[in-house]
């Protein structure tokens, strides 16, 4: 019989670590799909130094100016919308700036001024230059007209 004192101690497991998301090219985090406010924040905190504290603004801004808005994350991009009107507005990252796409931005005064589809607008945020006044306006005209509508904005 072996002796108590010499037997190996039990191994024991390391605590699971969550797993850093793959950062696609130009920064933007590969987020799996999902809906609530969970995957967005997810997707915030992936992002690096200015573009992770622009985001997390942009977030804040959307929520204040848009109450009860309804969050998701398709396509590795974060979509803010409103129940039976569809999806209003969404951003993703690219290496040099932030891409936000108003999905009715024809509709919003002034025009943002980027973009050449039947209705879709958007502007482009660099380092430093987020105008949150501008924004705000732009979020709170884009809750008066009917977004991108899709079966999934509930989620």
């Amino acid at each position: 019989m072996a002796d108590k004192e010499h037997a190996k101690p039990a191994k024991r497991k390391a605590p699971a670590r969550a797993k850093k998301p793959v950062l696609l090219s130009g920064g933007n985090p590969q987020i799996a799909k999902g809906y609530g406010d969970a995957p967005v924040q997810a997707y915030i905190d992936a992002l690096s130094d200015w573009k992770r504290d622009a985001c997390r603004r942009i977030d804040e801004l959307i929520t204040r100016s848009i109450p009860g808005v309804s969050k998701a994350v398709k396509w590795n991009s974060p979509f803010y919308g409103i129940e039976g009107q569809g999806w209003i507005v969404n951003y993703h990252v690219f290496a040099k700036y932030i891409k936000v796409t108003f999905f009715a931005g024809t509709s919003l005064k002034p025009e943002p001024p980027g973009g050449k589809t039947d209705d879709a607008r958007w502007i482009d945020v660099y380092e430093g230059q987020l105008d949150e006044t501008q924004l705000s306006k732009w979020l709170k005209q884009s809750a008066k007209h009917p977004g991108w509508v899709t079966n999934d904005i509930a989620g």
